[in-house]
């Protein structure tokens, strides 16, 4: 009997997954019976699969602590990747502040929690940032992020006081590196990093554009290894986004190890060893 591979991903996608169809036919044409297993389908059930990897559950912002209930559940029932406790640390971006105090250089960042109604000037007091992005916390998919010119700032106060109603926000620089080619994801999976690819700057409701698949550069193998020296339990796949700062230095901006894009349909490197990471782990 060949080995169930639940592809966990949602009832709804917010936006296609460009490496859906890619992803499902190389499983299956590796003998493995590669299924779709949305979580918020309550019928769903992760028991009868011997391995679920996350992928396009995009959703999961919308509702966090329903999500974090569905993935302990999976991981009691079956091998789940990334396991649970690294869905816990990676589902809030205050996860930027531990890679920071181990060393990594991160994208500057302010933080807002809930219900904390500071004006945006008083938050960015002394940073000298001209031009900002805000944006939740918790979130996938650029959803409710949004640039802000410094002419603008009346529009961000609200839209800031708006969204700190009922989340933790969270502000950085734009950076204006990201307009030409300064935004690389690191994409590493099953113990090697596979490829670069990079990103044009996108804010909610634009769509991604991306390259073709790069090599990794030096720095970046640098980087993306101490990133993954940080997380104890193991990993099936992770994606390091890093940014140029002004001063011509790699920055963090996030590392995503829940249901990122792993840029398969440009690096077939990257599809081989998927596959092979898969068919590991669910032996």
């Amino acid at each position: 009997m060949s080995r169930r591979i639940g592809i966990v991903t949602c009832r709804e996608l917010p936006e296609p997954d460009p490496d859906q169809e890619l992803m499902l036919g190389a499983l299956r044409q590796a003998g493995l019976d590669a299924q779709l297993l949305p979580w918020d389908d309550g019928s769903a059930d992760p028991s009868g699969f011997d391995l679920c990897v996350l992928r396009s559950c995009w959703d999961y912002h919308r509702d966090p602590d329903r999500f974090m209930l569905w993935v302990d559940e999976a991981e009691q029932r079956t091998t789940l990747r990334n396991p649970a406790e690294v869905v816990r640390w990676n589902i809030h971006k205050r996860y930027l502040s531990d890679m920071e105090a181990e060393g990594l250089p991160i994208v500057p960042t302010a933080f807002v929690d809930r219900g904390d109604f500071l004006p945006l000037d008083t938050v960015l007091a002394g940073m000298g940032w001209t031009d900002i992005v805000i944006k939740p916390c918790i979130s996938a998919g650029s959803a409710n992020t949004k640039r802000f010119h410094q002419s603008e700032y009346e529009e961000a106060d609200a839209f800031l006081f708006h969204h700190a109603e009922t989340r933790d926000m969270m502000i950085q620089p734009y950076l204006p590196s990201v307009e030409s080619g300064g935004e690389r994801s690191i994409i590493w999976i099953g113990g090697e990093a596979t490829h670069v690819i990079e990103k044009n700057p996108r804010f909610a409701g634009q769509d991604e554009h991306v390259s073709d698949a790069k090599p990794v550069e030096a720095d970046e193998q640098e980087m993306i290894e101490k990133a993954l020296s940080l997380i104890s339990e193991p990993l099936m796949y992770a994606r390091l986004d890093t940014m140029i700062g002004p001063s011509g230095e790699r920055l963090v901006s996030e590392f995503e190890l829940i249901e990122p894009s792993l840029f398969l349909l440009q690096s077939e490197k990257a599809l081989t060893a998927f596959v092979s990471a898969v068919e590991q782990l669910s032996s």
